[in-house]
């Protein structure tokens, strides 16, 4: 292929994933799911849109700012990406708020409600009223806005009430705001009404007075803002304290800049024009300022992500059946030792199907009570607080065991979380190390060094998920535990690069990022190209989150193009398109979006008729491969093999959940047939390749 990729061959990255965020708002909207799991659907579209805003579209819009006009890969400029996404977001939130209007009524039929005060009898309001008096009115500051008072800071994603108040001896106006605290249940149950609530800032702006007595309240209005979020570490010469530098980070970007307003529909327009006024920095370059394109017309009900909160009431009805994980066939005898099990065979486990607790979490436990453990070593790139994993890896530290853990403190979202459990960690005698600036360590495993009559020997667990034991219960993940020869020095080497210093540049059979992990996994794709020109069987398999990597991208299209069977499952962000002819008419591309996020990252290469499976962290993105620390391990077994082919036909035969991607980039769901065609068409035409790149390619096809 040229230096430079043909940019008709690829999918545009941003608009990749807001397909992706279309797909969850689809099930939504989907009524054979059940209601309030439609309901949590239409909050993970919202809370993932925030993120999309505070990381993507902010460094967008700074690179529009900078005169940055180098196109991605597919051939689109930022400001380009910019509109194509303004353009797209403006369609699915409108879409949401529809979904929104059918799920209230929908769910009012079961009892479960959003009240105004002015639905609640003369006894329910005096109650909600004792209330917002005993428990918010001594959490609320109201903040005046005038030459005495300036205009006050604005936390991200919380929600304000922009108050116009006149007063009535001099009848001037002014301007307050009142911060909704999100130190409060955001909906608030109504005494004597199971399962009814009034919205919090409902509550609020309907005591006014009480906040600003002797004033006339002209107008009470919602607003949102959303900022700049990501980390901004300096390049260049690491800090000498990681952790002091990440915590700086971490209260900085409180100030970032916004990027996004979210106000009720009947905000007037002056007060819109005086909020963007007043919200935007004006230090910034002109490209970067807060606009009028910048608001979002939300309706009455900001912030959909926090209707998560209502959907753990108990209408078995409403939600998905239940769900009891299994646990493992071989660890079904409780009083075996789990290093006796993995000493006879290599486990792999399937999360949430198989219990994480009677697995890994029995794996850390062993470890720490056992009194032939040395050594446990651990990387936590999220984790759940003060769990089993947690308590495990502290009373091992009490123990007298050396036990050492690589906590990443650059977790997206999770920064404070992981200062603060590192901080216990360190208090407890665990030597915890923080890794660099430059790599987030994105790798999932442990290593436990055990004395045997025999020797020591290394078991380990690595895994695609993460050490968190309350998403183990709601993602899909794989994992293998195993102390193979051949893995144990591999993991040892890793670990030591971690914790120490080491320019380690080669692992026998571990695939670790960033040494090599792309050029393996490209080394792996020609090899099947190369046994399908010999005529042997060639196919490839892969199951990842995304699909990016322009280089990978190529070596897949080389490799179609070689007679290569490609079936790839890629749950969100999919760059390649599929089905061109003489380019990728060979490869398959499905997304299966449902009740469990599909996390897990799984290899197969037929490699000639001698299969190889590969599991792991790694998604197929420059990220993972360049600024990241990977683990992808190698399956060895038969038994394990048969598991994981037959695991990866079900997600490809898939006829509920599945959604195929076509060579425009559009996303057809194989059985849509109980949503409304005009809702599916319109989640389903193609917004999400707008550009010249992404016409000449339709035109190709």
């Amino acid at each position: 292929m040229a230096d430079r990729p043909d940019p008709t061959l690829f999918i545009n990255r941003e608009l990749s994933w807001l397909a992706f965020n279309a797909r969850v708002l689809h099930e939504a909207l989907d009524d054979r799911v059940p209601l309030l799991e439609r309901l949590k659907f239409l909050a993970i579209f919202s809370s993932n849109l925030d993120e999309f805003y505070m990381v993507r579209v902010a460094g967008l819009r700074r690179q529009v700012a900078a005169n940055v006009d180098r196109p991605s890969v597919d051939g689109m400029s930022p400001a380009e990406q910019l509109a194509a996404i303004e353009r797209t977001v403006h369609e699915l939130t409108a879409l949401a708020r529809r979904c929104l209007a059918e799920l209230l009524p929908a769910l009012a039929r079961f009892g479960v409600r959003l009240v105004g005060l002015d639905d609640l009898s003369r006894v329910e309001r005096a109650a909600v009223q004792r209330y917002f008096e005993s428990e918010v009115f001594p959490v609320l500051t109201p903040l005046a806005v005038d030459p005495g008072h300036p205009f006050p800071y604005i936390s991200n994603l919380s929600i304000s009430l922009a108050v116009l108040i006149r007063d009535p001896e001099t009848g001037e106006e002014h301007f307050a705001r009142v911060k909704v605290p999100r130190s409060l249940p955001r909906w608030v149950p109504v005494e004597g009404r199971p399962n009814q609530f009034v919205p919090l800032e409902a509550l609020i702006g309907a005591n006014l007075e009480a906040l600003f007595p002797g004033m006339e309240i002209r107008g009470c209005y919602a607003f949102r803002i959303t900022r700049y979020s990501d980390l901004e570490l300096p390049e260049g010469e690491e800090p000498e304290d990681l952790l002091t530098s990440i915590e700086e980070q971490v209260f900085k970007r409180r100030f970032g800049e916004v990027v996004r307003m979210e106000v009720e529909d009947a905000m007037p327009q002056a007060l819109r024009s005086l909020l963007i006024e007043e919200l935007r920095d004006d230090e910034l370059p002109e490209g970067a300022l807060l606009s009028e394109r910048d608001i979002d017309e939300s309706g009455t009900l900001l912030d959909l992500g926090e209707l998560m909160a209502l959907t753990s009431i108990d209408i078995p009805e409403l939600r998905y059946p239940p769900f009891t994980a299994l646990v493992p066939a071989p660890l079904h005898d409780a009083e075996r030792s789990i290093f006796d099990v993995i000493r006879d065979e290599d486990l792999l486990v399937h999360h949430p199907f198989e219990s994480f607790p009677a697995t890994v979490e029995r794996f850390l436990e062993t470890a720490a009570e056992d009194e032939q453990v040395l050594a446990i070593k651990m990387t936590l790139y999220r984790t759940s607080g003060d769990t089993a994993i947690v308590q495990a890896l502290t009373e091992a530290a009490q123990r007298g065991k050396q036990v050492a853990v690589m906590v990443e403190l650059k977790a997206r979202g999770d920064e404070a979380n992981n200062i603060q459990w590192a901080r216990k960690l360190e208090s407890y005698g665990v030597h915890v190390s923080y890794g660099s600036q430059t790599l987030k360590t994105h790798a999932k495993t442990v290593l436990v060094v055990r004395r045997e009559p025999d020797g020591i020997r290394r078991y380990v667990h690595i895994g695609s998920g993460n050490y968190n034991s309350k998403t183990a219960r709601l993602y899909t993940d794989v994992g293998l535990l195993t102390c193979r020869a051949a893995l144990g020095p591999d993991v040892t080497d890793l670990f030591n690069s971690l914790t120490g210093f080491s320019r380690q540049r080669a692992y026998q059979n571990l695939l670790v990022a960033p040494i090599g992990l792309r050029q393996s996994i490209i080394a792996l794709i020609e090899r099947e190209a190369a046994h399908a020109r010999a005529g042997r069987p060639a196919r490839i398999v892969a199951k990842m989150n995304a699909l990016v990597d322009p280089e990978v991208i190529e070596a897949l299209y080389r490799a179609s193009s070689a007679g290569v069977d490609v079936d790839l499952i890629v749950r969100g962000i999919c760059c390649l398109r599929p089905g061109i002819a003489g380019i990728s008419d060979r490869i398959r591309v499905v997304s299966i979006i449902g009740r469990f996020l599909e996390h897990s990252r799984i290899m197969h290469f037929a490699n000639g008729g001698d299969p190889e499976y590969y599991l792991g962290s790694a998604d197929w993105m420059q990220r993972n491969f360049d600024r990241r620390v990977e683990a992808v391990t190698p399956v060895f077994t038969a038994e394990a093999h048969a598991r994981l082919a037959s695991l990866l036909d079900a997600y490809l035969s898939d006829a509920r959940q599945a959604w195929d991607l076509e060579a425009s980039g559009t996303w057809r769901q194989r059985n849509p047939e109980s949503i409304e065609p005009g809702v599916h068409d319109l989640l389903t035409r193609h917004p999400w390749g707008i550009g010249s790149a992404s016409i000449q390619a339709e035109e190709r096809v």
